[in-house]
């Protein structure tokens, strides 16, 4: 394979993993935004445990994100302290 088909391919591959990370980062938010959205004002003794456990789904699925390349760490940054500052316990 010459060096130009070689560029080719990596290339398009890492074209094809751009775009796969940028899908993952926007099913991720949209996942973001619908949990936040479902998110009830927490009961007078603190928040429920499926609050807590979609906040540590979220947290989760943000880090995955970070650690595949799709978010900067300010950008995890960030998204992780909007996560945190909406759970009904802070």
């Amino acid at each position: 394979m010459g060096s130009v088909a070689r560029t080719a391919v990596m290339a398009s591959t890492a074209s094809a993993v751009a775009s796969a990370q940028r899908t993952a980062g926007a099913e991720a938010l949209r996942r973001e935004q619908a949990a936040e959205r479902a998110w009830s004002p927490a009961p007078p003794g603190g928040p429920t445990l499926e609050a807590t456990a979609q906040l540590v789904t979220l947290l989760q699925d943000l880090a995955a994100l970070r650690d595949q390349g799709a978010l900067t760490d300010r950008e995890f940054t960030h998204q992780k302290e909007r996560l945190l500052a909406a759970h009904p316990y802070r």
